[in-house]
């Protein structure tokens, strides 16, 4: 009795050490794992203030980062600057920056420096604009930015960063100016000779040669503001197709086209657009506005939206469009919001990107479509104006049919079975050579895709139908 107590001691004495070795080593590979600097990928807000000096042709910035979080951030450099490295402004100013360069550590310091050059190829270019020449922080936004611009005396222009302009002066050895805002900014732009600031606003600052007309300054006063972020508009002496980031370029500064592209440049920095075209993004800003401009298809999705919705749903459209405000934005996630207002599925905006013809509103059946027990994804399956319509082409090549357009018609031929059905919607189709009126037409052309209807798809090419909740399942029953 007294050895089996022994030996349970012992094993308990083993154990317990046994224990204390695994904690021991547990905690070990926890710290280790803990010390592993990863960047974060959470969404954090952060200052920023940039020293620009040209020299030799080249922009020296010196960019100060601040209000930063205490875990680990990625630092984005501009693809075209070298030389990257700290900027010692004081003792604890880069005392979170990596060896490489590419971070800022955890850490407590909230404000770190950085330096850097950007080369310019061809010098400093009168009205050439100079694209994404800033660092920034992933994940990471702007909520205010202070931009000083430093040049020798010899160096005479107008600066625009899109901030709004604080002061410039000309002292007897250095140009300098200030801009100052809320917000991010990425370009620069530099014209040599009359370009001046002429109009400015809480939101907006019109750069040009010559003073703009009272009517015009009134235009600008009354402009409808959907943000804070302040825009630049600059009237270059020569036309060019520059786009910047928060500055829009009018070789003409007209009421009309102030109103909208305004509206437009306000929009772009409202919403992050992700794969969304120019007729989208009129969409958005007629909405805002209540003004009626765009291109021909933002015009028709708008007049078509506007019909298709009760005032109820209008309101409620709005709200959702004002919700995505900092959001991303594209055609697949206005259609959720589109679906919510309507409480039933659709796709009209998607459907819309790459058509050639404006599609009508439609609604979009979800469910999974099978053909003769094989899953497809190239059946579409739509309700439009009362009637449940499959793509014609997709569906019918599936069950063994071809088809092809002609001068006299939509041509479907099987084995034993040949269709023609007339190119618009008529009461009558041709089945093997003999004509059959009908009441309703069996095909509907939409943005030039043909569609079948449901009952006559069951009816003409003897195909039985099962629908469940998740799936619509086809399957021919004889030819």
């Amino acid at each position: 009795m007294m050895q089996e107590d022994r030996h349970l001691k012992i094993a308990l004495s083993l154990f317990a050490t046994l224990s204390i070795v695994i904690g021991a080593m547990l905690f070990m590979q926890y710290q280790v794992y803990s010390e592993q600097d990863n960047p974060t990928n959470m969404e954090f807000s952060y200052s920023q203030e940039i020293e620009i000096t040209y020299r030799e042709d080249s922009l020296d910035i010196r960019h100060h980062f601040k209000n930063l979080p205490n875990d680990s951030v990625e630092i984005v450099w501009p693809e075209s600057a070298v030389d990257r490295n700290c900027f010692l402004e004081m003792e604890y100013s880069c005392t979170r920056l990596n060896d490489n360069k590419t971070e800022f550590q955890s850490g407590e310091n909230r404000s770190q420096s950085i330096s850097y050059i950007i080369p310019l190829e061809d010098g400093l270019t009168s009205e050439k604009l100079m694209n994404n020449i800033y660092a920034s922080l992933k994940s990471g936004s702007v909520k205010y930015s202070t931009v000083h611009i430093s040049t020798d005396s010899s160096v005479r222009g107008q600066w625009v960063t899109g901030l709004p302009q604080i002061g410039q002066q000309s002292l007897a050895l250095v140009n300098y100016s200030m801009f100052r805002g809320t917000g991010q900014v990425r370009d620069l732009y530099w014209q040599e000779s009359g370009l001046a600031l002429q109009k400015k606003t809480d939101t907006l600052s019109i750069y040009a040669n010559t003073n703009i007309s009272v009517e015009l300054g009134q235009t600008v006063d009354k402009l409808n503001e959907f943000g804070d972020e302040h825009i630049a508009i600059i009237q270059p002496n020569n036309i060019g197709l520059q786009k910047g980031y928060r500055m829009v370029f009018l070789p003409e500064l007209t009421t009309a086209t102030l109103q909208k592209e305004v509206l437009m440049a306000q929009v772009e920095l409202l919403y992050t657009f992700v794969d969304s075209p120019v007729w989208l993004k009129n969409v958005i800003a007629m909405n805002l506005s209540g003004e009626t401009f765009g291109t021909p298809r933002a015009l028709a999705v708008v007049d078509t939206l506007m019909n298709e919705m009760t005032e109820e749903q209008q309101a409620d459209w709005s709200s959702r469009i004002e919700g995505l405000k900092g959001k991303k934005v594209s055609p697949a996630i206005l259609d959720e919001e589109l679906s919510a207002v309507f409480g039933n599925h659709t796709e009209y905006l998607s459907m819309n990107v790459d058509a050639e013809e404006t599609y009508p509103f439609m609604f979009n059946d979800q469910r999974d479509v099978y053909v003769n027990g094989v899953l497809t994804e190239e059946i579409d399956v739509i309700l439009h104006e009362g009637k449940v319509l499959y793509t014609a082409d997709a569906l019918l090549h599936d069950i063994g049919y071809t088809t092809s357009v002609g001068s006299n018609g939509y041509y479907v031929n099987g084995e034993t079975r040949v269709f023609r059905f007339p190119n618009a919607e008529h009461d009558f189709y041709v089945f093997n050579q003999r004509r059959y009126n009908t009441n309703t037409s069996p095909l509907s052309i939409i943005a030039s895709t043909y569609y079948i209807e449901e009952t006559w798809l069951q009816r003409l090419f003897l195909v039985d139908l099962q629908k469940d909740e998740q799936s619509i399942r086809i399957t021919t029953t004889a030819q």
